[in-house]
C-alpha cells in the first residue's frame, strides 16, 4: 500500500487528486469500477473482526437515534448529472433519544456501499465488504426522542467517502445533546443507496467538475441550506423536527466537506459556528469574513504546508482556534482509523482509532458546547494534559 498522500495542497489539485484523499486506507483508483467477488477468508479483517468491530460508545448521557431521510430538490437540477433529475440527498438525523432504549442499532452503511468503497480506496483487498457494513453502531432507528429542544449540527463528509465515515463523531454528538445531520451528496461519494435499494456510484471523481474543487464545497453549501430548510421549515421532513433549535444551528465538515462548512456560513447566515476538519479552503474564506461566526480549524500534522489556511485564518473575523493534531493524518478525524485497522492498512506511526475518535469528539463537542450551548471550555484556551498530542493556535 502507497504511504498516505497529506492534507494539505496547492489550490490547483484536481478532483481526481481529492478522490485519492482517504489515505489511511491507501491511494486506489479514482474510479468506482466493480470489485472482485468478496472471499470469506479476509486478510486482516476476519469474519472474527466483522463480528467484534465497534465504533466507540458515546460519551454523553443520551441514548441515541437515528431517522434516515431521502431529500429531494425539485428546484435544482443534479449539478454533476443533470440527467438524473433533481438533487437527491441522504441524510442520516442522529437525536438525542430516551433514556432506557433498548433493540437492534442501525448499520454502518449498506454492503454495496461498502463495496464501492473498497473497490475504489484498496481494491486489491480480499476483505469482505461485511467486515466494514457490519461495524457494530450505537444508534437505535426510530427511537423514541428524548424530551427538549436542542442545537442542531450538520457534518459533509470528505470527497470520495460515504456519510458513514462521519458516524462516530456524530452519534457521541447526539448522545451529548445534539441532533445531527449527516449527508451524503450524491455522485461526489463511492457510492450512495437509495431507499429503492439502487445504489449510485462517484461521477466525478475520474473528472474534476467545471470550476474545479471549489465548485464542490460551493456546491455542497446549497445542499446544506435545502437540508436546513427542509429541517426547521414550516413543512419539516423529519417526523421529530420539533426537537430543533432553528436558533443554535452548526456545521462541520472533513476535507472537502469542511470547506463546505466554511462556504454555507458565507451564503447562509443560519449557521452559526463552523468547523473544517483538515480541508483546504478550495473555496476561501470571503475577504470580509464570516460576520463574527466562530470557526475551528483541526489540523492534521503530516502534510506540507497550505498557504490557504493561512489566508483563512488571516480572515476569520470571530472567535477562532487552530488546533493540530501531533501524529494525525488526514483520515484521523473520521472513522478511517478504524477502517484500516480492519483492513491491515493502518500506518503504526498514526493515531490508533481510539485515540483518534476521542480527540475528534472532545475538541468538536468542546466547540459546539461553547458556541450553540454557552457552556465554558478551558479545553479550547490552550494546552491540555489529557490530549498532549493537540496544540492550540490562539488569536
Amino acid at each position: 500500500m502507497n504511504r498516505p498522500h497529506g492534507r494539505r495542497r496547492s489550490a490547483a489539485v484536481t478532483a481526481t487528486a481529492l478522490a485519492l484523499s482517504l489515505p489511511i486506507l491507501g491511494a486506489g483508483p479514482a474510479s468506482a469500477a466493480p470489485a472482485p467477488a468478496a472471499v470469506s477468508s479476509a486478510r486482516s479483517g476476519s469474519a472474527t473482526h466483522a463480528a467484534s468491530a465497534a465504533l466507540p460508545r458515546p460519551t454523553g448521557p443520551h441514548a441515541v437515534g437515528r431517522s434516515m431521510l431521502h431529500l429531494v430538490d425539485t428546484h435544482r437540477p443534479d449539478p454533476w448529472v443533470p440527467s438524473a433529475g433533481p438533487r437527491q440527498l441522504m441524510v442520516s438525523v442522529y437525536y438525542p433519544a430516551r433514556t432506557g432504549t433498548r433493540g437492534p442499532t442501525a448499520p454502518y452503511m449498506t454492503t454495496e456501499e461498502a463495496r464501492l468503497l473498497l473497490a475504489m480506496k484498496v481494491p486489491d483487498s480480499t476483505v469482505p465488504p461485511e467486515t466494514i457494513s457490519g461495524i457494530r453502531t450505537w444508534a437505535h432507528p426510530g427511537a423514541h426522542p428524548a424530551h427538549g429542544r436542542f442545537p442542531l449540527v450538520v457534518l459533509s463528509p470528505g470527497f470520495t467517502l460515504p456519510r458513514a465515515t462521519l458516524t462516530g463523531l456524530a452519534e457521541d454528538l447526539a448522545g451529548r445533546g445534539y441532533v445531527v445531520a449527516l449527508v451524503d451528496h450524491l455522485y461526489e461519494t463511492a457510492g450512495t443507496t437509495l431507499p429503492d435499494g439502487r445504489t449510485l456510484p462517484c461521477a466525478i471523481c475520474d473528472a474534476p467538475p467545471a470550476g474545479g474543487p471549489a465548485a464542490i464545497a460551493e456546491s455542497r453549501a446549497k445542499d446544506v441550506s435545502f437540508v436546513l430548510d427542509r429541517l426547521t421549515g414550516r413543512h419539516p421532513a423529519w417526523r421529530y423536527a420539533r426537537m430543533i433549535d432553528p436558533k443554535r444551528i452548526g456545521m462541520a465538515g472533513h476535507s472537502i466537506g469542511g470547506d463546505a462548512a466554511a462556504a454555507t456560513m458565507a451564503a447562509d447566515d443560519r449557521v452559526r459556528a463552523g468547523v473544517n476538519m483538515d480541508g483546504t479552503f478550495f473555496a476561501p474564506v470571503p475577504e470580509a469574513g464570516l460576520d463574527g461566526r466562530p470557526f475551528l480549524l483541526f489540523s492534521e500534522a503530516t502534510g506540507v504546508d497550505d498557504k490557504t489556511w493561512n489566508q483563512a485564518w488571516d480572515r476569520l473575523d470571530g472567535w477562532k482556534r487552530w488546533l493540530t493534531v501531533a501524529g494525525s493524518d488526514h483520515g484521523t478525524f473520521t472513522d478511517a482509523p478504524l477502517l484500516a485497522e480492519l483492513l491491515g492498512v493502518a500506518d503504526p506511526n498514526v493515531l490508533s482509532s481510539g485515540r483518534s475518535e476521542a480527540i475528534t469528539r472532545a475538541y468538536v463537542a468542546a466547540f459546539f458546547d461553547l458556541h450553540l450551548k454557552g457552556i465554558a471550555q478551558p479545553l479550547l484556551d490552550g494546552p491540555s494534559p489529557r490530549n498532549p498530542e493537540v496544540s492550540v493556535r490562539l488569536p
